[in-house]
């Protein structure tokens, strides 16, 4: 809690002091400052959880040292330590290419071995979190609770042992699907192959459901997510993914999925990426693209074997061509929609830090997630309600679905 509580003061001066250079300055800063104050104190009390972040992939292929403050991307332990960050779940992603050309389970492998390998290199500000309970007692101890999520089912290669023995290594939930159509479920991004789930996907998601391991409904189809409901026995979440009723894309939830997940008990984290929040700008970037299609082409064909260098020059372009950032007020908008639609029990925080192009103004990295906090007060949110946006509600899904877990192995007995 102690270095908790550091890095929001750091914070509050970062927002008050004259001697931060005026680049670095928030375009724009809170106004009010009693309402600040109260913000990073209900900040700091909380148990603010993330459950989605894509940094594991800088740290693995490009060396990315997530102990040292850096000047670009999106997250670090400095950052997160200013941002208030008790508990981050790493997600383990397994490209869509490793389902054709193979090695989706080694991929899988190496992203756990540099997450364990900076647990060792870090054991004062990180510590494994394998239950609902361990966030709690990390957070009290001042660390950061670090947890992982595979992201794509193609990750396990059909395989029920390799499911279980991924849950044995820290796996917390699995994102059933990713961009791709995998051998038992459809995805949101490709052509439907199953009608949803097949009966092995249905077979993995109660097997998930004894683990205790969540299931993810983010990119899945909609097909698949109604089979998933009617599978599982625990709540599920949506690690990072936001309201279609304002930025229609599959991607987004439905009203009638958020209203089913909340008849499941489960929770919706709400993805910060401007693409995922803001209609104009997705129409924006879209427009962009095609104007760009030769260039992309081009660095697809020069960069066909080096993912690493065909991002980071399609990131590049990109920059050339930037697109406006929406308001932060666009995030708050689908948290109160999910609220209206769902109720207040069944939204969260699924930042997509460092997998997301852009971010909305202001929130230009994890260090400014107690905006997020500010505008809820400013919207006239009460601080228990927000404390359970910032956490509790991903803690009582968690603690659920360790329950069920226990339940469904006492009745093999």
């Amino acid at each position: 809690m102690l270095n908790k509580i550091a890095g929001l003061l750091f914070l509050a001066v970062f927002f008050v002091g004259n001697a931060i250079p005026s680049a670095e300055v928030p375009q724009q800063p809170p106004s009010d400052d009693a309402l600040w104050a109260k913000a990073l104190r209900i900040h700091r009390e909380a148990i603010v959880v993330d459950t989605h972040s894509d940094v594991t992939s800088r740290m693995l292929d490009e060396g990315f040292d997530i102990g040292r403050r850096a000047s670009d991307g999106h997250m670090d332990i400095p950052r997160m330590k200013e941002g208030g960050i008790d508990a981050q779940f790493f997600a383990i992603y397994v490209a869509a290419r490793y389902a054709r050309e193979g090695g989706s389970a080694r991929r899988a492998l190496d992203m756990i071995d540099v997450v364990y390998r900076a647990l060792e290199q870090y054991p004062n500000d990180l510590e494994l979190a394998l239950s609902a309970e361990d966030i709690r007692r990390i957070a009290r101890a001042g660390k950061i609770a670090v947890l992982m999520g595979i992201e794509g089912g193609h990750a396990i290669e059909d395989s029920l042992g390799a499911l279980r023995m991924f849950y044995r290594l820290g796996v917390r939930y699995m994102t059933l699907t990713h961009t791709n159509t995998n051998n038992w479920a459809d995805s949101s991004g490709d052509q439907p192959r199953h009608n949803g789930l097949t009966e092995f996907g249905r077979q993995v998601v109660r097997e998930m459901n004894r683990l205790g391991m969540l299931v993810d409904i983010s990119h899945v189809s909609d097909k698949t997510f109604f089979d998933v409901l009617e599978t599982t026995r625990a709540p599920v979440i949506a690690s990072h993914s936001s309201a279609r009723a304002l930025t229609n894309i599959p991607r987004n939830m439905s009203d009638e999925m958020l209203r089913a997940l909340a008849r499941n008990g489960g929770v919706v984290m709400v993805n910060f990426g401007s693409s995922f929040v803001d209609q104009s700008y997705t129409e924006a970037v879209a427009q962009r693209r095609e104007r760009l299609r030769p260039q992309l082409e081009a660095l697809r064909a020069r960069y066909a074997n080096d993912p690493v260098r065909l991002r980071q020059e399609t990131e590049r372009l990109f920059r050339e061509h930037p697109v406006p950032r929406p308001p932060l007020s666009r995030l708050i908008d689908h948290i109160d929609h999910i609220v209206k639609v769902a109720g207040i029990d069944h939204v969260g925080l699924g930042s997509d830090f460092d997998g997301v192009e852009s971010l909305p103004e202001g929130l230009d990295d994890c260090s400014k997630l107690p905006l997020i906090t500010y505008e809820l007060l400013k919207r006239g949110y009460s601080e228990s309600d927000i404390k359970k946006i910032l956490g509790e509600n991903f803690l009582r899904v968690f603690a659920r679905a360790e329950e069920v877990a226990r339940q469904m192995q006492r009745e093999q007995r």
